[in-house]
């Protein structure tokens, strides 16, 4: 199976159709497999052709794979119509829960990390990667709270997942920077502990701060440029992985299209850095 260039994509928005179809500096597009479970229309007309010219990664945010009642099978059943149809590159989706019984929350919510827990994932992720027959990517959440019955790390939480189900993991880098500061961990340590063999993709996005009296509180937004941090951790990633596929997040208050460009240059330098001690060794 194709699999993401390892370079700089963006997320597609309909206003930037016209601009991404005349471009070929973006490595690949990203969607939200939600926005395209219609039959017809113009998104999907604006995505196949976008398809022709551009690698496509499909990302999730509705499968709510955390939910202790089980997958939606409908739901389920219209995201493997929608991968049948693009055979995307790669296919992605939240450590995270967003359902209960009927209800549905505009949200994706935090998980304990316990054994339980982590039967009823490894559960889900294969049910998911036998319904579409592909292998699934995993990220890595923001969180703004923690369970005190938690009694596994979220990197040994997704480590023994890997290994368990073989699935990989979509790394966002600002997640990691916006629960270390909101949970007073280090970064570093975290990224240290990460499974980073599994890593198959990296999003890159911006978050707002609102400042407490026991200190600040990161959001992840995805409406703002990457914060200097994140870019920092980005790179110490790379110079440990080398070059990896890697998304500018951008949904809310979205710039201009050449916004995004500066955006997605800026992580493709970083890319070329890390590419260049290989090619000058070789």
């Amino acid at each position: 199976m194709p699999a993401l260039p390892r370079t700089t994509g963006l997320g597609f928005k309909p206003q930037h159709f016209t601009d991404m179809m005349a471009t070929d500096t973006i490595g690949f597009i990203e969607v939200h497999a939600e926005n395209y479970m219609g039959d017809g229309g113009a998104p999907h007309a604006m995505l196949a052709a976008l398809h022709e010219c551009h690698a496509l990664s499909i990302h999730g945010v509705g499968l709510s794979i955390g939910s202790a009642g089980g997958l939606d099978r409908d739901h389920l059943a219209r995201l493997r119509r929608l991968i049948d149809r693009y055979q995307p590159e790669s296919f992605s989706e939240h450590l995270a829960w967003s359902s209960h019984g009927a209800a549905w929350l505009n949200d994706l919510l935090p998980l304990p990390y316990t054994p339980e827990t982590l039967a009823t994932i490894c559960a889900h992720v294969d049910q998911v990667q036998d319904t579409l027959g592909r292998r699934m990517l995993l990220e890595n959440p923001a969180t703004y709270v923690t369970f005190a019955s938690s009694t596994l790390s979220e990197t040994d939480f997704l480590t023994e997942l890997v290994q368990r189900t073989g699935c990989g993991l979509l790394l966002d880098v600002n997640n990691v920077f916006v629960s270390a500061t909101n949970h007073r961990f280090d970064a570093r340590a975290y990224l240290a502990d990460f499974p980073l063999f599994a890593v198959g993709e990296i999003h890159l996005a911006g978050h707002d701060t609102e400042d407490l009296p026991s200190g600040p509180l990161l959001i992840d937004s995805h409406g703002a440029p990457v914060a200097d941090p994140v870019w920092a951790l980005y790179a110490e990633v790379l110079a440990r992985t080398g070059p990896l596929p890697t998304l500018i997040e951008w949904d809310t208050d979205v710039p201009d299209f050449a916004t995004l460009l500066a955006e997605a240059a800026r992580a493709n330098a970083i890319l070329r850095d890390v590419q260049r001690p290989q090619t000058d060794a070789a």
